[in-house]
């Protein structure tokens, strides 16, 4: 299977452009107030036309209500919906169920037993995405916060579903994680930031080949 490349948080056309160009397989578009890369619904479906039929669209939330996701899935209709925050599987199923897309689950991980979740959401998800756990302060964001975490407590890690790997990955050390996990894909966003919310689109298109050489490393082995 092909290594899956996104780009989250994208919020400019140049950086949509980078992204199309350089070969990113999905396009990570945010709905959360609190972020820096949050979109209106109007720039988003902008954005989103650019990247039509070239790059499948993710709409990224967090413990969004039923009406948030009706107005984004009713007025974007995205590829995938990412789940970002504290969602239990009973709650994502719901979602998968309600609004008829592909649904992405985010798990935290620092330790081992944050693994435990892996299985339950699995069920319940078309995707997974295994991310730095938030540090504990006011100002964490759900998401990685660009920390990395130990890629080995998911190395192989294959629970049925595609895992996609995220947290703290930029252009020099995508390959070395590419090569460690194994697993479907990887997904960036303040690694290719030259400002918080502000893509820098030659990062984009490092990270990109980066990501691909490891890819095609690991296929001539």
């Amino acid at each position: 299977m092909s290594l899956l490349v996104k780009i989250c948080g994208v919020t400019t056309p140049d950086a949509i452009d980078a992204a199309v160009s350089a070969g990113a397989d999905m396009i990570g578009l945010v709905f959360f107030p609190r972020s820096p890369r949050h979109l209106s619904l109007a720039t988003a479906r902008s954005l989103a036309e650019r990247a039509a039929g070239r790059a499948r669209i993710v709409a990224l939330t967090v413990d969004a209500t039923d009406e948030d996701l009706e107005t984004i899935v009713s007025g974007l209709a995205p590829d995938v919906l990412q789940l970002h925050g504290g969602e239990s599987p009973e709650r994502v199923a719901a979602i998968r169920s309600a609004f008829g897309r592909p649904v992405m689950k985010a798990v935290g991980v620092a330790g081992e037993t944050d693994l435990a979740a892996v299985d339950a959401y699995a069920v319940v998800s078309d995707m997974l995405l295994v991310d730095a756990k938030p540090p504990k302060t006011t100002e964490a964001l759900p998401g990685g916060n660009g920390l990395t975490f130990d890629w080995r407590l998911v190395a192989g890690l294959d629970p049925g579903r595609p895992v996609m790997l995220s947290g703290g990955l930029h252009s020099g050390n995508v390959a070395e994680a590419v090569r460690l996990t194994r697993l479907s894909g990887v997904d960036v966003s303040s690694g290719v930031e030259s400002t918080p919310g502000r893509k820098d689109p030659d990062r984009i298109r490092a990270f990109v080949a980066a990501a691909r050489s490891a890819q095609g490393e690991g296929e001539r082995e």
